[in-house]
């Protein structure tokens, strides 16, 4: 058995991650490692029950609920969202099923505060009314924070308490859940990461997301207990159907190939594999299991450099039990990129919450990102800049793009009314 300590160590140090666990399950036996400093700025240590937000993985409790609503028979998975949800102000066409997969067209990364009262996600479905239709619901994927906040506001109404609470009772008491939470007077009674930027390492100024987009991604959690849930996946044949395809990802990074009902379903050197990565203000987690080998792990981390870590980490856990690596991400072409870099994809690319601008310099091309709205309140970098260079197929119009060398490459694909990166849609402007 490998020392996942000292290799938990020895990568984290070098990914400049301050804390991080490494949780794993395999058939029975848990193995729990925690590794350096929850906050740089108070010097607390690491520990195995440590909370560490897990951002988007919150997703796919939320689609649990669903799934176990339509099970009670409360709902079903074609119904149109404003059957079950009169008051929300989006395309009639759009379904419970649409929701789950991304492919409402609900433009999603909406971040307003709509206040920590309990009307919170009633007050954000509202606001729905005036955020943009990106395509015609089910014709496209792009990923969608929004949606997450609409199946969220779903199970208020059926369930008749806030989300938190059928939280709670769906799934964190049933499963015996110790150290799971979503608000931040909660956190405070256990050993809470706090996120650190990748620029610089510094600690971030904001801890948590608004209460309000709590169903896309507000929990924190230790590392036992994600593995616990996940092996609820893994055991009871009432969430089979949610590692099941139902939308191909074109954009392939990480072996990412197809969505579930909010599970990504990963193709690992032919091992089918499902899972879901988190992000927030600067703490990121990630989460994969490989239900053949009945192995899960998830890593938890208060560093935007999480990436950098999980890459070599899952590469060295999977290949000991599975036999089996993170594939590698794309990478840029090596050699003369002639007719590869033109005009014709210069200018504006913009969606909720950022702004996108392409534009050349001498023979490269440069994409700036800039935070806008509501995201610049916790924004710690609100505006980066990088090199876009041209990668497979070589038709001048597939890119990748990397956070700094350390990073690793991220694919982004223009089109002549939008740009997709990061699994989103971005109209051109």
């Amino acid at each position: 058995m490998p020392d996942w300590s000292a290799r938990l160590n020895g990568l984290a140090v070098a990914a400049e991650v301050p804390g991080a666990v490494l949780g794993i399950w395999q058939d029975g036996a848990t193995t729990i490692t925690p590794y350096g400093v929850l906050n740089t700025a108070t010097g607390v240590e690491t520990t195995a029950d440590s909370i560490f937000q897990i951002g988007s993985v919150s997703k796919p409790w939320t689609g649990t609920m669903i799934v176990q609503l339509a099970a009670e028979g409360r709902l079903h998975l074609d119904d149109p969202v404003v059957k079950l949800l009169p008051e929300a102000p989006i395309d009639p066409r759009i379904t419970v099923l649409h929701l789950l997969t991304h492919t409402s067209g609900i433009d999603g990364d909406l971040f307003t505060d709509t206040g920590r009262g309990d009307d919170c996600l009633e007050r954000y479905v509202a606001l729905l009314a005036d955020v943009e239709q990106l395509f015609e619901p089910g014709t496209a994927y792009s990923y969608c924070n929004a949606g997450f906040v609409v199946l969220g506001r779903l199970i208020e109404v059926l369930d008749g308490r806030t989300w938190d609470e059928s939280l709670r009772a769906r799934l964190v008491e049933p499963l015996g859940l110790t150290h799971t939470v979503t608000l931040p007077e909660e956190a405070i009674l256990y050993r809470a990461a706090r996120g650190h930027t990748a620029e610089d390492g510094s600690p971030v100024k904001t801890w948590q997301l608004p209460r309000s987009v709590g169903p896309a991604g507000l929990i924190a959690a230790r590392a036992g207990d994600l593995l616990e849930f996940a092996r609820m996946h893994l055991d009871d044949e009432k969430y089979a159907g949610m590692q099941e395809p139902q939308v191909p990802f074109a954009g392939g990074i990480g072996g990412f190939i197809d969505l579930g009902l909010t599970w990504r379903i990963y193709d690992w050197d032919g091992r089918r594999i499902f899972g879901h990565d988190g992000s927030t203000i600067s703490q990121t987690a990630f989460l994969r299991v490989d239900p053949e080998a009945r192995l899960i792990m998830c890593l938890l981390t208060n560093s935007g450099n999480g990436t950098r870590l999980f890459e070599p980490l899952a590469s060295e856990v999977f290949e000991h039990y599975v036999g089996v690596s993170h594939p590698a991400a794309p990478q840029p072409v090596d050699g003369p990129v002639d007719g590869l870099v033109d005009d014709r994809n210069l200018g504006r690319y913009e969606r909720a919450s950022v702004r996108l601008d392409v534009v050349r310099r001498g023979d490269r091309l440069v994409l700036t990102e800039q935070a806008t709205g509501d995201r610049l309140a916790f924004a710690e970098e609100a505006v980066h800049e990088y090199d876009i260079l041209p990668t497979e197929p070589l038709d001048g119009d597939h890119f990748v793009l990397r956070y700094s060398p350390e990073h690793p490459w991220v694919p982004l694909t223009f089109t002549p009314t939008h740009l997709f990166t990061s699994g989103r849609v971005t109209p051109r402007r």
